[in-house]
């Protein structure tokens, strides 16, 4: 009797459409692109951009220091943009896609940076599309490069452009706050893209006025006028025009500006084209004074107002 070879059992060949069933599901990537240009994008999300099928880039809450052109040159994909109004009421429609195919949505600093973007985030989960976030520099850490130290900012705060019929104060009572607690505050300074005026929006009329950005300038007279508000109402505000604040402009790029000096001398201060921030400084450390320092504008009245508020 011969000896038994080894057995052998022949793979059964795939059913079909079992590939379709096992591969990864698709993907809704949300990508930090940093704060100067094309290539401040991260390795892993340059990766993730090239895999996606579909790239929006979101186009309101900042801006970079190049063009839809240039990023799209970089990353090797065709971008769409996604103003205010795509997002906050087509963002389901991303969504879809993002249940089809790989979708990645580009935000200018950190994903995180905008709560337009968590809203996006929840809406997803509730569609069941996983997602990923991919971080990066966003100027709620950028800052530190005007050597105040993180830890001793307290809550951020938005300066709205004013109109003439609408000059709220609230974002001054929270930098106050801030200062109270020997806290510096970060300014956010407002944005106006693919705005339409009251005439055009009550005739529903798709007429956008120019971009808009707010210079330091423009928030340091709008601090100034409520603190000579402040005072026709009785009060000693504990912001005045001599408190020393910061000024920063294109954080992340080449030209990026930095001044330092009193509020007065931040409305007068030429820090050139956006984007700008202003911080309102509370209580500094030794090291903090000899950091802003290196910015000054004019360095005898930065030192007469810094040393009231040292630590």
């Amino acid at each position: 009797m011969m000896g038994a070879g080894p057995l052998v059992v022949a793979a059964a060949a795939p059913a079909p459409g079992l590939a379709a069933l096992t591969a990864s599901p698709s993907m809704l990537y949300l990508v930090g692109l940093g704060l100067g240009d094309a290539k401040d994008i991260t390795v892993k999300g340059l990766e993730a951009v090239r895999r996606c099928r579909r790239v929006y880039l979101e186009a309101y809450t900042s801006v970079l220091t190049v063009g839809k052109e240039a990023l799209e040159e970089f990353y090797g994909k065709e971008l769409i943009l996604a103003d205010r109004e795509m997002v906050e009421q087509e963002a389901d429609g991303i969504l879809k896609e993002a249940d089809v195919c790989d979708v990645a949505f580009l935000v200018v600093g950190d994903p995180f940076g905008a709560t337009t973007h968590s809203d996006l985030v929840l809406r997803a989960v509730k569609l069941g599309v996983p997602y990923k976030v991919i971080h990066n520099a966003s100027i709620m850490n950028a800052v530190g490069c005007c050597g105040l130290q993180l830890y001793s900012f307290g809550e951020t705060v938005s300066i709205v452009f004013w109109t003439d019929t609408w000059k709220p104060e609230s974002f001054f009572d929270k930098i106050e706050k801030n200062r109270q607690n020997g806290m510096h505050t970060l300014c956010l300074l407002d944005i106006k893209v693919k705005e339409q005026s009251l005439e055009n929006l009550m005739k529903g009329k798709k007429i956008y006025e120019p971009p808009r950005y707010m210079s330091v300038n423009q928030a340091a007279e709008q601090l100034l006028a409520i603190i000579q508000n402040r005072r026709l109402q009785g009060e000693e505000p504990e912001v005045t025009e001599n408190t020393i604040c910061v000024g920063l402009a294109r954080v992340g790029a080449p030209d990026q500006k930095i001044a330092s000096g009193t509020l007065h001398q931040m409305s007068t201060v030429e820090l050139g084209g956006p984007l700008h921030s202003l911080i309102v400084t509370g209580t500094m450390h030794p090291l903090e004074l000899e950091m802003l320092k290196l910015f000054t504008v004019d360095s005898s009245s930065f030192e007469n107002n810094a040393f009231q508020r040292t630590a």
